[in-house]
């Protein structure tokens, strides 16, 4: 079972370290688990099993009857995970290494990023104890499918795939090239890489068309990423089968929702509307408060080829100019969306809430609603800024005025007074508020950008937003809050990496802000640092730099809290169309409300560590398309000058963030005339040897476009002369 693993696993793992970090004393079982302060017999039997088996493996040697100690090797083997650098050099991350190994270029030995190697190491001369090695065994490939460009020659032809982390083409052979043109970005799969052969073997899977091209980059940055573009048949049949009726039967089933008073909030180019809030008033200062959740589980039903098919996807997927959902349309866009005129089952939260923001009382479960109105944000934030029950043509969805009726406008008022107490609270408790500024474009029917605009999050956005955090925490405490904690799926957040935050407090003192870390409430220190950068040049900037402090969101049966937020207990309960942790969830909470026993906990933690996976993937693939964009837009600039800030310093240049777009590109050093340029890694310079000149991260700096590379995503500036005295 899952629990006994991971045990196992930990407790070898744990064994393994001690050994490695005293190479030179010899222990017997007793002290082993004295030392792992293990004191059942159980597990002691265990430690003796292992002992022999690190013996028999020679990992360990025993120099006499019952005592061990670590095998005296000049270098030993590791497995781990190959991490390739873009100056062509690796490291391998391997979970019983304080160090990464270092791999240099002639001794990865055909292996790819990502892949799960073993490790011929030894150590290296520095006083870290760092190790550096030579890739013997490629265990597993990370991906067997690369996008690059196909080039034709004579008799042969090869797809280039070489990047900042794939140091190799493809060969392919000139039988497969019918139907195929020079020059198309293509998809190939790798075959095989003969021991004579220079570059690995291929097979040409398909062409996107030529590169540059804003649908063939899409495709290409999707399959990049092992991301579908369409459904299967079998899944689309699936979904058209589905009864989409309301039966009278269900509904007795359900608390009955659909005379109260109900409506969506969302992006004006929404189309699955998976959140909906209700409002009734009850007396004085009570109200009943709806968060009610489209019911996915109740049409996805656990091993049908719909589920099997939103787990493998584990999230839907935004790109600029396209969405790849998790679930096909039908569902996503029709049966489960919660669309404004329509009966929809539903999950719930229901609390009763004072104007303080007091959760009285609080409810979960199955529901069924009637939306009466669906709000685009713009038209919320203009009832909440205006306090008037019209919403003008300009700002209206149908392009015409309009007016809410007095319960709409009293209760999106009173919502909003509630969630600002509800934010007020989490901050005063230590969650962290970031305002970053979220590019979005403007496309021509061509799907090319026509303009760049920036998305900031209003005050509807803030209700809306208030109200589903109440949500996810509430279900995570139910589940979680009590002395035998229900098997749950939990969005964890650990704590801060330290010496990051060392680094940021460093950079950001030399850009004239304060973060104190000797303050124990670190989390206060940094809102008084993201406070006091607000609409400033450099905010976006530090923004950044904070963000990659922290550790990465995840999701889990064991939780730890949410650091981020605030809450000991979080979880995703709010929004199944697009993620499927939340369908798990509310699997589990009908489960748990109904006093079902949870079986195969393991096959839980299984789907989060999936979920995760999958969700970082489609970040990349979402950042990627953005960044796509981004040179698209400029490319009919070059030559252009614009003011930006110094986002990024390295040995190869510095990357600048343009203030009009947020589109970043970069001076390289060898473009930078009249000087040669040291790097300084500790304060993020590049300092000229004769001029002393300095360019430092956070610096103002004009720029002009020198170059925008479609194929390579890449942006080149050129520093203007106002910058080189």
């Amino acid at each position: 079972m899952f629990k006994k693993k991971k045990k196992k696993n930990s407790l070898e793992r744990k064994l393994i370290k001690h050994f490695r970090n005293n190479p030179d004393k010899e222990y017997n079982y007793k002290q082993v688990a004295s030392v792992l302060e293990i004191k059942d017999s159980k597990t002691r039997d265990e430690i003796i099993k292992i002992l022999n088996r690190l013996t028999s493996e020679k990992t360990l040697k025993r120099p006499s009857k019952g005592r061990y100690t670590l095998e005296p090797a000049g270098k030993e083997y590791y497995q781990g995970t190959l991490d390739v650098t873009s100056t062509g050099r690796g490291f391998v991350i391997c979970e019983d290494l304080e160090h990464d190994i270092m791999i240099p270029k002639n001794n990865i030995n055909r292996a790819f990023q990502g892949d799960l190697v073993e490790v011929y190491a030894y150590k290296r001369k520095q006083k870290s104890g760092a190790f550096e090695g030579e890739i013997v065994t490629i265990l597993k490939r990370n991906k067997t499918q690369f996008v690059g460009v196909l080039q034709i020659e004579n008799n042969y032809a090869f797809v280039l795939t070489r990047g900042p982390r794939m140091y190799t083409d493809f060969f392919i052979d000139k039988k497969q090239l019918t139907g195929y043109t020079n020059g198309d970005k293509v998809l190939v799969e790798y075959t095989d890489w003969p021991k004579k052969a220079e570059s690995p073997y291929g097979t040409l899977i398909e062409s996107f068309g030529p590169p540059g091209e804003t649908n063939t980059e899409m495709h290409a940055i999707l399959s990049d990423y092992g991301l579908p573009l369409n459904f299967p048949k079998e899944v689309e049949a699936a979904a058209n089968a589905i009864d989409q009726s309301i039966s009278p039967e269900e509904i007795k089933k359900r608390r009955d929702f659909r005379e109260t008073l109900s409506f969506t909030i969302d992006p004006k180019t929404a189309k699955d509307f998976d959140d909906a809030l209700s409002f009734k008033v009850l007396d004085k200062d009570r109200f009943e408060i709806g968060i009610h959740i489209a019911d996915v589980s109740h049409y996805v039903k656990p091993h049908s080829i719909l589920d099997q098919e939103a787990h493998d996807r584990a999230t839907s997927v935004y790109l600029v100019d396209r969405v790849v959902p998790m679930l096909p349309e039908v569902l996503s866009n029709g049966v489960c969306s919660l669309r404004p005129k329509e009966e929809k089952y539903t999950f719930s939260a229901v609390f009763i809430m004072n104007s303080n923001g007091d959760i009285l009382e609080e409810w979960f479960g199955k529901t069924v609603i009637h939306s009466d109105h669906r709000f685009a944000y713009e038209e919320a934030q203009e009832l909440i800024e205006t306090k008037k029950s019209k919403v003008s043509e300009e700002i209206s969805l149908t392009g015409k005025p309009y007016t809410v009726p007095d319960n709409v406008l009293f209760a999106i008022l009173n919502l909003d007074d509630i969630a600002k107490k509800l934010r007020s609270k989490r901050m005063k408790a230590g969650a962290l508020s970031f305002d970053r500024v979220e590019v979005n474009f403007i496309l021509d029917d061509n799907d090319t950008p026509e303009s760049v605009y920036f998305k900031t999050s209003k005050d509807a956005n803030k209700l809306v937003e208030e109200f589903m955090l109440l949500a996810n925490k509430q279900v995570a405490s139910f589940a979680g809050n009590r002395k035998a904690p229900l098997p749950f799926v939990y969005r964890i957040h650990d704590e801060p990496d330290a010496d990051k935050l060392n680094n940021l407090q460093m950079v950001v003192s030399s850009l004239g802000y304060k973060l104190d870390l000797k303050n124990k409430d670190v989390s206060k220190s940094l809102n008084v640092l993201l406070s006091d950068i607000q609409g400033k040049q450099e905010q976006n900037l530090i923004d950044t730099l904070t963000i990659r402090c922290m550790s990465k969101a995840e999701y889990n049966v064991n939780n730890i809290g949410h650091y981020g937020l605030a809450f000991n207990f979080y979880s995703h309960f709010t929004s199944p169309i697009r993620r499927y942790p939340d369908v798990m969830v509310h699997r589990l909470l009908e489960q748990h409300l109904a006093k079902q026993k949870v079986k195969d906990p393991e096959t839980i933690q299984a789907a989060c560590v999936h979920s995760s996976q999958r969700e970082m993937i489609a970040t990349k693939a979402e950042r990627d398309s953005i960044k796509f964009m981004q040179i698209k837009f400029m490319e009919d600039k070059v030559g252009k000058v614009f003011e930006g800030v110094i986002s990024g310093v390295t040995d190869r240049g510095i990357y600048v963030e343009l203030a009009d777009n947020k589109c970043e590109g970069m001076v390289r050093i060898k473009d930078i005339v009249g000087d040669f340029f040291n790097f300084d890694d500790k304060t993020h310079t590049l300092i000229g040897e004769r001029s002393k000149r300095r360019y430092q991260l956070g610096d103002s700096i004009n720029v002009s476009v020198l170059k925008a590379d479609l194929v390579k995503r890449h942006l080149d500036f050129k520093l203007e002369e106002s910058n080189l005295n």
